[in-house]
């Protein structure tokens, strides 16, 4: 990456600039930040690595992330079985779970459809999703999908896949973000508000 270090720092400034959001200046400052620790702190963050890789898996069940499946959102009586939630990402199921407005059970593709990066129906766990609704416990199935392009080709592949199951299918409402100004908001999403609306 740089000329400037060599040795242990440039290996760990090119291994942290390899995570997903995190470019060589970034790298660089975790890097001096880490020097800066303690070697019990250090050591604390090594651990911790090792731990997640050792211990956490994904649910049988719902692909999400987990210790042991089935995971507790799953195992767990109280939740509602007959509706699923998609998601992408287990990262996803936190963001909803965080509102407390959810009391289904989720099912994790694990991406999205992109063809630009090759990753097709195939490669997500679709047919995962069409067993657990094989057995007609599950009267909805709600996508969350993220609304950009992969998300959306994603939502439309799954809404066609399951309206001949007679399956409800529902989609997450969207719309405009509270705070935002109507200015900058795009034309697809002024126009979904204007179709989402609601009597006050």
């Amino acid at each position: 990456m740089t000329l400037a270090y060599g040795g242990a720092i440039e290996h760990l400034i090119d291994s942290l600039a390899r995570l997903p959001g995190i470019g060589p200046k970034g790298a660089q400052r975790i890097a001096f930040h880490i020097l800066g620790t303690t070697e019990q702190d250090a050591q604390d963050l090594a651990d911790a690595i090792l731990e997640v890789k050792a211990k956490v898996r994904f649910c049988d069940v719902c692909g999400n992330i987990c210790e042991s499946s089935p995971c507790p959102i799953c195992s767990d009586p109280r939740r509602d079985h007959t509706v699923i939630c998609v998601v992408e990402e287990p990262k996803d199921v936190m963001s909803i779970e965080r509102t407390r407005e959810f009391r289904g059970v989720y099912h994790v593709l694990g991406g999205a459809i992109d063809p630009m990066a090759g990753v097709g129906p195939a490669d997500l766990s679709i047919s995962e999703l069409l067993e657990r609704l094989r057995d007609g416990a599950v009267v909805e199935v709600i996508l969350a999908l993220d609304p950009n392009i992969e998300g959306e080709a994603t939502t439309s592949y799954l809404a066609r896949l399951l309206s001949p199951l007679g399956i409800t299918v529902t989609r997450l409402a969207s719309g405009l973000p509270v705070g935002g100004d109507l200015e900058y908001a795009d034309e697809v999403t002024l126009g979904r508000a204007l179709e989402g609306r609601r009597r006050m």
